[in-house]
């Protein structure tokens, strides 16, 4: 394996160790952390005053990442995933049942989208990890979309990624896995 770039070692301890980001995706700045750590996504759903029960999102920059989540798929199925990233595209995938409740919510699947967003995509890569996504802001308020915004709302309590975000004015589409159904 190669050796991770400085900075995102950085960034990486800091989400190992329960730290959360805000940093720009498509549409809008998305606040995330290490999907593994426990604590760190309970301070999300708090921080967005979010209910468990909703799930989040994960965004990846490739299948691997977040393959420890859903149940497997064949290649055809990850290709096809691998192509919806030209057109953001969050799937709810079937989950595993060792998949946290508090990214799953009260489902049996969880939303995952694959992401081209060049940003976004490296941070994932750089930092050798899929990550939480869902907007920077309070549940029902208008979503972020500068790091100014961010910082003047999260102040010290979150790590503010400098960058532009996506010309995306919605957030992605949202598609059922199986049944191919659009749902947003």
């Amino acid at each position: 394996m190669t050796r991770q770039p400085a900075p995102y070692r950085a960034l990486a301890s800091h989400l190992k160790q329960g730290g959360l980001i805000a940093y720009p995706t498509e549409s809008c700045y998305g606040l995330g952390c290490d999907p593994r750590n426990h604590r760190a996504v309970q301070r999300i759903l708090k921080l967005k005053q979010r209910s468990q029960r909703k799930g989040l999102i994960l965004i990846a920059a490739n299948y691997a990442q977040v393959s420890r989540y859903v149940l497997p798929v064949t290649p055809d199925q990850q290709h096809r995933l691998h192509h919806s990233v030209e057109n953001p595209t969050t799937y709810l995938l079937p989950v595993r049942s060792t998949t946290s409740h508090a990214l799953r919510g009260e489902h049996d699947t969880l939303a995952v989208r694959l992401t081209a967003f060049k940003p976004a995509a490296e941070l994932c890569r750089g930092v050798r990890s899929a990550l939480v996504s869902t907007s920077a802001n309070r549940a029902g308020k208008k979503s972020l979309r500068t790091y100014a915004e961010c910082r003047r709302l999260f102040g010290a309590t979150v790590w503010v990624l400098r960058g532009e975000v996506g010309k995306r004015k919605q957030p992605s589409t949202l598609c059922d896995w199986v049944s191919g159904h659009v749902l947003r």
